[in-house]
């Protein structure tokens, strides 16, 4: 049985939160005054989670960092000096999305500049609250591909299981804020259905789990789970979805790279979207999972005013890869609900996209893709690079600009003979659209 944890981090976390709604409350001048009276008389009574002012061994315990998450403006201001824009989002955040964020990631945070691209992240402008007509709160189509409890089944071989509710942060353009806060944690009885579901449909070769963010389970319930999906004949790839390294690189520790490599072929996905990031505490928290045997893969989000210069992103992209992390994906901002100023023109992804292509190793260019609207899945939007295309020439661009002729070849059936031998008696791919057939 998979065992439901509902840790006190996550009700110390559930209790910050709603501290700032107080702030709202009606009354009369006296009582306002008191009332900020007693808030500044409560915040020089908390102890600094400043990193100079934290002992070592606490600032390196992830349940530490988690269980002191920042999450109201009298708490960010002890950080950094925060503009009237971000004072305004963060009293209108109750009404959002929540904010959350570690004390770690909060020291990454420029105290002097709000366009500094740690705060873009983390802390909420008044534009979430304008909300555009074409906006979705479901904008990946999810809710309409969940053929069982926390499984989205959507592409024919591979689901998401989403396992856990929870985040080590809550990004201001989060696609899945409708489902992540800790409110509403999946249960026992849910997950048990997510594995019934993968057990039974033989098709299912590689499950990713997400959520929230996986790593905030215990090492223990991780491993137990991983084992589950590991011990399904047809599951031949896992991977795990997380920006814990990102932000609490002290999760990963030597414990659970330990239960993570018992469970290969095993993958992970994180999501640094600037080179800020890259500390010498996350490019190790990286490499301790390269050193486990467990690849490492980063989806970025290309997001306006954060990474959307050719020089931040060719930044990062070098970056990552000394950190042994593959870039993987560039993802056009998706259209859920209070994101729009954060997006990027379309035209203006491809044009960075150029600025990557040809002039980077290769290895450090990511595929640009937009998730279309409503469930379509993920398609590529890099720029074309081809001018002309007959059964004779082709004629190609260079990133350099220069046109070149490329001859076409004569022969024209690209058959493969051998698949009949090699592939004999094994039945095609089932290339149905997930759970279409099930709903």
């Amino acid at each position: 049985m998979v065992t439901e944890d509902k840790g006190s981090n996550s009700a110390r976390s559930e209790a910050r939160t709603e501290s700032p709604q107080s702030e709202g409350m009606p009354g009369g001048r006296t009582e306002d005054k008191q009332s900020s009276s007693s808030r500044k008389s409560l915040a020089l009574a908390q102890p600094s989670l400043r990193r100079a002012d934290v002992a070592d061994a606490q600032w390196n315990d992830w349940r530490w960092q988690l269980g002191h998450m920042l999450t109201s403006a009298d708490e960010l201001a002890r950080v950094v000096s925060l503009s009237d824009e971000e004072r305004a989002g963060l009293a209108a955040s109750a009404e959002l999305f929540r904010v959350g964020i570690t004390p770690y990631y909060a020291s990454l945070m420029d105290p002097d500049h709000a366009s500094c691209p740690i705060r873009l992240q983390a802390i909420p402008r008044v534009a979430e609250a304008e909300i555009r007509a074409e906006e979705l709160r479901d904008p990946l189509g999810e809710d309409s591909h969940n053929p069982a409890p926390s499984v989205v089944h959507k592409y024919p071989d591979r689901v998401l299981f989403l396992v856990v509710d929870r985040c080590g942060i809550y990004c201001r353009h989060c696609n899945r804020r409708r489902l992540v806060g800790g409110d509403e944690p999946p249960t026992t009885a849910e997950l048990e259905a997510g594995l019934d579901y993968i057990a039974a449909t033989p098709r299912i070769r590689d499950v990713l789990l997400s959520g929230g963010d996986p790593l905030l389970l215990s090492t223990r319930r991780l491993d137990h789970l991983l084992g589950r999906l590991r011990a399904i004949p047809h599951v031949e790839t896992i991977r795990i979805g997380t920006r814990l390294p990102v932000v609490c690189p002290m999760r990963i520790d030597a414990e659970l790279t330990s239960a993570l490599r018992k469970h290969h072929p095993l993958f992970i996905n994180t999501h640094f979207n600037h080179d800020k990031e890259l500390t010498p505490e996350a490019r190790a928290g990286c490499e301790r999972l390269v050193d486990a045997g467990i690849p490492v893969g980063n989806q970025t989000v290309l997001l306006r005013g954060v990474n959307s210069s050719v020089r931040s992103l060719r930044a990062l992209m070098r970056g990552l890869l000394r950190s042994r992390v593959k870039p993987y994906y560039l993802f056009q901002g998706d259209t859920v609900i209070g994101t729009d100023h954060l997006r990027t023109p379309v035209e203006t992804a491809m044009e960075l996209y150029r600025g990557l292509r040809g002039f980077m190793n290769g290895m450090a260019v990511p595929m640009l893709v937009l998730d279309a609207p409503g469930g379509g899945g993920k398609v590529p939007i890099i720029p074309s690079y081809i001018e002309h295309l007959d059964e004779q020439r082709v004629i190609v661009k260079t990133y350099r600009g220069t046109r070149i002729e490329y001859p076409q070849p004569r022969e024209r059936d690209c058959t493969v003979p051998y698949d009949a031998v090699y592939f004999a008696g094994e039945p095609a791919d089932d290339d149905r659209e997930g759970s279409a057939e099930v709903l």
